[in-house]
Parts: structure tokens; sequence; C-alpha cells
């Protein structure tokens, strides 16, 4: 490859990182079949350790997709019930068990203190676009459930990885996820990666053949972007200098 072949395959990929963003509102237009193909496929050509690609996928479109998006929403909506209930509401949870998070992993835990003022600042920006108010605890509900609706994306992709490799499939899982929203990002696809996605695995397990010793880790939302003032939140990176560890 020429210096000039390699000029303009790095603005291209430099460019691509910096126009990502993770989409909240898509358009409920289908994705022809060859077009998530193609994402997968280059998604598959990520690194991992020895080559052991130690993650699985389940991809849900149509009638499946629908299926899990009613049996999350229903989960999310007996939580949010059994939160707002009190002790009594939390007791007849409890008994019912139906909105209890059977994930593998925890997704609902106390941030440490240091990351605490990114995550805020992130999600006052995104409430504020959005116009909810601190205290309009419906309001973010309503915009936190929407993460089991998929944010309207007609595909949803929920990775699984193997627990023999501990968190080192979790490493490689993350450079799967990145491989493949470049690969939407540049195809015209938006994509959101979604930690939420793995607060309840049960509907997901009994959809899909999963194997014995592969864990839900977080799902993915894919579609066409819609219009939506949303898909253009950036909340900003800091400079490279700042993650940086000087010598002592």
């Amino acid at each position: 490859m020429s210096a000039a072949h390699h000029k303009a395959a790095a603005d291209t990929l430099s460019m691509l990182l910096r126009t990502r963003r993770s989409v909240r509102d898509f358009l409920p237009d289908p994705i022809e079949p060859a077009l998530i193909e193609a994402v997968l496929d280059d998604a598959q050509q990520a690194p991992s350790w020895s080559n052991t690609q130690p993650y699985r996928i389940a991809v849900a479109t149509g009638e499946v997709r629908d299926r899990l998006a009613a049996e999350l929403c229903e989960r999310y909506d007996l939580a949010m019930r059994a939160q707002r209930g009190g002790v009594l509401g939390k007791l007849r949870l409890l008994l019912r068990r139906k909105g209890l998070p059977d994930g593998d992993f925890q997704t609902n835990f106390e941030y440490p203190a240091d990351l605490q003022p990114r995550r805020r600042d992130t999600g006052f920006g995104l409430y504020q676009l959005l116009g909810i108010e601190r205290h309009d605890r419906a309001a973010r509900e309503a915009q936190m459930r929407r993460n089991f609706e998929f944010f309207g994306a007609p595909v949803a992709v929920f990775v699984f990885v193997h627990a023999g490799l501990r968190e080192f499939s979790v490493l490689d899982a993350g450079i799967w996820l990145q491989s493949l929203m470049l690969s939407a990002h540049a195809r015209g696809l938006g994509t959101c990666a979604q930690g939420a996605l793995a607060t309840w695995a049960g509907p997901v397990r009994s959809i899909f053949a999963i194997p014995r010793d592969y864990r839900l880790i977080c799902g993915l939302s894919m579609g066409f972007p819609s219009q939506h003032p949303i898909n253009g939140y950036e909340p900003g990176r800091g400079p490279a200098q700042a993650l940086r560890i000087e010598p002592r």
C-alpha cells in the first residue's frame, strides 16, 4: 500500500472514530439481512486472546425481536413498580420473582467516586437535551425503558462471553463490539451498546440456545438513525494525554 493509500485509510478511520455516536432513536425500517451479515463479518475480523474468539452472539430481528422487547419491558415495569411501592412493593417483587434481575452480571451498582463526574455530566447533558428535569422521575423512567425497546431499532444483538476465559473474554468482546460499531457506522447504520440489556438474561435464554459456559455481558441495538436531536448528542472526550500514567 502506498503512502497515499495509508493516508487515505488513516483519514477515513479517524473520521469514523470521531463521528460515531451512540444512537438512541432509530427508524423502524428493517435492515436487509445481507447488510447485517456484512457488518457481522467485519466484526469477526477483531483480534482475540490466542484467536479463541471467546464470545457468542444472539441476533434478534422481526417477531423474535418484538417478543424480547415486550418481555424485557414487562420486567422493567415490574421492577419500577416495586421500587415505587417501597418495602411492600419490593416484597411483592421478591415473592413474584419475575421482575427480579436474573442477569449473569450485576448491572446496577455504585460507580467508583473518581468515575462519577463524567457519568453525571454525561447523564445531565443527555437529559437536558431531552428536556427531562432532574426530579421528573416518570420521565426518567420512561427514557430508561427505551433501552428495553431497543430505542426502536429493528435489530438487537446480545453478546455472551465465555466464563472460562474470565475477564479476558470481556476484553475481547469489547474489541469485537467496537469493530462492529465502526463497520455499522461506515455502512450508514447506527448502534448503541447497552449494559442495561444484561439485566435480565432469562428472556434471551428462553429463545436462544445459549452454550452452557457463556454469560450475557451486554446488548446492542442497531438500525438506521432517525433525525431526533438525541442522536447528535456528544458528551465529549478528554485528551489522550489525560489518560497517560507517567513514570514515578
